[in-house]
């Protein structure tokens, strides 16, 4: 029996809510070392400062917006469920105002008076959820932690504490890539920072402000390492037209 690593998502279940205050938190920690403590009073120095704070504050709060609006789509869009007595559709009754035949889920109706007659989709890939007992379409995967199945499930995110399938994948794809552009700029906004502090020079912060400072240098630096793998590996599976489930199982 082919080993199921999904298996050991549940425990994410308890975790979902801890993570999005731990992303929420680090945002706070970033904006208070980025703006309040080092490029806030640069906009009162006058001159090359100033100009290089105000390019670099609205540069900055154009991506944060960005990454603020993707996160909470990611998290409060559903990803799109089976619908309740979902049936293939006989091969008479197939057509293109279907809802799930533009997403590439096979051909579905929502009622309760269809008939599915084996014959009519033996050669479609349509598979039983034996915990939801009903027909899912193709690339449907049950989901554990959400208790139901999902329309092209990707995976279950912890750190969003919801499914990624075919309604919010775009926008979780969007996440990752304003993610990695916001923690990069970050970086090398605070790289000067960090260096002075290892290099025993004088800086000009509070010990308040130089802890927030070497702490949001060094977890974005982290997180954008390891949001570079996961947007590369997800840029390739839309390349190949896979879901994450389906590249490991």
């Amino acid at each position: 029996m082919a080993w199921n690593v999904f298996k050991f998502c549940t425990a994410l279940r308890a975790f979902g809510s801890i993570m999005i205050v731990f992303f929420l938190g680090l945002v706070g920690v970033t904006y208070y070392a980025v703006v309040v403590a080092y490029y806030g009073p640069h906009l009162f120095r006058g001159g090359f400062d100033t100009l290089i704070a105000v390019a670099f504050l609205f540069l900055f709060h154009l991506l944060l917006v960005m990454v603020l609006w993707t996160y909470a789509t990611v998290v409060l869009t559903d990803p799109g469920g089976v619908p309740l007595n979902w049936r293939p559709l006989r091969e008479e009754e197939k057509g293109d105002a279907d809802p799930l035949v533009g997403l590439g889920y096979g051909i579905a109706k929502i009622g309760t008076n269809q008939s599915a007659v084996p014959g009519d989709f033996k050669n479609l890939d349509i598979g039983f959820c034996l915990k939801c007992n009903r027909l899912k379409p193709p690339r449907a995967h049950h989901c554990s932690i959400c208790n139901r199945c999902i329309l092209k499930m990707d995976h279950h995110c912890g750190w969003v504490a919801n499914c990624v399938g075919a309604l919010n994948y775009k926008s979780f794809l969007l996440f990752l890539f304003y993610t990695f552009l916001a923690e990069i700029l970050v970086c090398l906004a605070l790289l000067r920072v960090f260096m002075e502090i290892f290099n025993d020079d004088e800086v000009d912060l509070t010990p308040g402000k130089l802890a927030a400072t070497f702490i949001a240098f060094v977890l974005n630096l982290a997180f954008a390492v390891s949001v570079l793998g996961f947007l590369i590996m997800h840029i390739t599976l839309v390349g190949a037209n896979r879901t994450t489930i389906e590249f490991l199982l």
